[in-house]
């Protein structure tokens, strides 16, 4: 599932005529890049939600056969936040763990990881799989603790994790693998945000995840498009040299 259905204030006045994952970057708009990663790592049956302006996404985008993939889409009146969103798109995603990746960032993850981490999920019964990334200026106090391969709740005293290399506190990317059970007691179609699922999980240890080292970009600002662009459009004339 791609998540497309955030309003994008902080982007405005580029998100008053164009959603937000359609803003172009290095040529092609940001939702573009995902599906070509996702389809590129055997992931082609792909949900996206969207509200603001969603028709212009739909349009955009097809059924996705141009792109090798399939695409349906769950629409919504108004944003429903991160879990609502996702459990209201619950019909569309079927009853096995399925890869969710925000439509607002940028990443050179390879999405062929979160298939093994799938197998992990299952056979640890866990509930999520979180990509975590380092802590971007923008966010420097990070969201989540990773002790190996874990998700570990804060500790008590937050000087502790200094002590320790073995446990570093990183940003949630925006990319997971998750059980649908994580969003059952969400009634379709309402409001609900991700973390404090989050949270209340991996207080139970029913969370993993990995520290991606890559590039990662959350395109939160039109400074961050600029700089994004201005980075891809280098990239792809120096493949290309």
């Amino acid at each position: 599932m791609i998540l497309a259905a955030g309003r994008g204030e902080r982007m405005r006045p580029l998100t008053d005529r164009i959603p937000k994952p359609l803003l172009i970057a290095g040529g092609k708009p940001l939702i573009v890049w995902h599906i070509e990663n996702l389809v590129r790592a055997g992931i082609r049956e792909i949900v996206i939600n969207h509200a603001h302006l969603g028709g212009q996404i739909e349009e955009r985008l097809g059924d996705g056969r141009r792109f090798g993939a399939e695409i349906r889409y769950s629409a919504e009146e108004s944003a429903l936040e991160t879990a609502g969103g996702i459990a209201n798109a619950l019909p569309l995603l079927g009853d096995s763990p399925f890869a969710v990746v925000n439509g607002d960032i940028y990443c050179d993850y390879d999405f062929s990881r979160l298939l093994e981490a799938e197998e992990d999920l299952t056979a640890r019964d866990d509930v999520a799989h979180l990509v975590l990334v380092n802590n971007p200026a923008h966010h420097p106090e990070g969201d989540f603790l990773l002790q190996g391969n874990r998700i570990a709740p804060p500790p008590l005293n937050p000087q502790s994790s200094i002590l320790n290399h073995e446990v570093l506190f990183l940003t949630f990317s925006g990319i997971g693998i998750y059980s649908p059970a994580l969003f059952c007691g969400i009634q379709r179609g309402c409001r609900a945000p991700l973390a404090p699922l989050l949270r209340e999980q991996i207080a139970l240890g029913r969370a993993g995840g990995e520290h991606h080292k890559g590039v990662w970009v959350d395109v939160g600002t039109p400074e961050r498009l600029a700089s994004l662009d201005a980075y891809l459009t280098t990239s792809q004339q120096a493949d290309h040299d």
